[in-house]
């Protein structure tokens, strides 16, 4: 008998995500443009997750500080989420060396977060998204969420099916381990900070031992999709998306739920 396997994205996939983003340049705080769009309109831009906790940590720090200070001075690991182009993790801090911008660009941005009552904890935490080539960070960036509430039972009724779960996310470490002991998965089953090319190899990779199914929402879940034996497009974030996210997708859903009906 064939081993089946589902990966799960998991922002706007497992749950539902409410994102904060502050322009540098303006000041001005939104939270209805995709970080994602603003990561693909730009040339060498990347979306970059700072590995450590917001509510705790990034909150807690002098709000004067230059991020590149904070970063390093604390050494907090930092990781691209999404880039257009594969860009290496030295280049960022070489980027934004000689930038400005304040720990308070962030911990404004954690604040809009917090008072939507959006749990900073189980999401993609806090970032900077950097403009490679002109050396600068143009937006700050906090995440959290609300696991969906079909989740957990959908969960666990694919785990009676003998199904093995595994959740392939570009969020942080700590939110994603947070969401694994909730909804009932080993953490191991737990892949971080995964962009759109390393999502696409860990589906690669379990395919050697499982039937696949990417369950995802966003263009970073494209590459995974295609690859898959079945690719899910799920619509419950309520999100517009690209029509090549529609072409990759074999089947769509607007609830999570409806993972339990596909024939796999």
């Amino acid at each position: 008998m064939v081993k089946k396997a589902i990966v799960f994205d998991n922002s706007g996939t497992l749950i539902e995500r409410y994102r904060a983003l502050k322009h540098i340049q303006t000041g001005l705080i939104c939270d209805n443009v995709s970080s994602l769009d603003i990561v693909d309109n730009g040339t060498e831009r990347a979306l970059v997750v700072l590995q450590t906790d917001p509510a705790k940590c990034i909150i807690n720090a002098k709000p004067n500080q230059t991020i590149y200070e904070f970063i390093t001075r604390n050494k907090i690991n930092i990781d691209i989420s999404y880039s257009t182009t594969e860009i290496k993790k030295e280049e960022i801090l070489d980027a934004i060396k000689e930038d400005k911008s304040k720990v308070v660009d962030i911990q404004d941005t954690i604040k809009a977060v917090m008072d939507k009552k959006y749990n900073v904890q189980i999401c993609s935490g806090s970032g900077i998204i950097v403009a490679i080539n002109k050396h600068k960070i143009e937006f700050t960036i906090s995440s959290g969420g609300k696991i969906f509430p079909e989740v957990p039972s959908v969960v666990k009724e694919l785990q009676n099916r003998d199904i093995e779960i595994f959740v392939a996310s570009g969020d942080r470490k700590g939110s994603l381990q947070k969401l694994a002991e909730f909804i009932g998965i080993p953490t191991e089953n737990v892949f971080d900070t995964a962009d759109a090319w390393r999502k696409k190899e860990i589906v690669k990779e379990l395919k050697r031992n499982y039937k696949v199914m990417m369950v995802g929402n966003s263009v970073n879940d494209i590459f995974a999709l295609e690859e898959a034996d079945i690719g899910v497009l799920t619509e419950q974030q309520k999100e517009k998306n690209p029509e090549k996210l529609y072409d990759a997708a074999d089947v769509i859903i607007k609830n999570i739920k409806e993972i339990l009906d596909i024939k796999f």
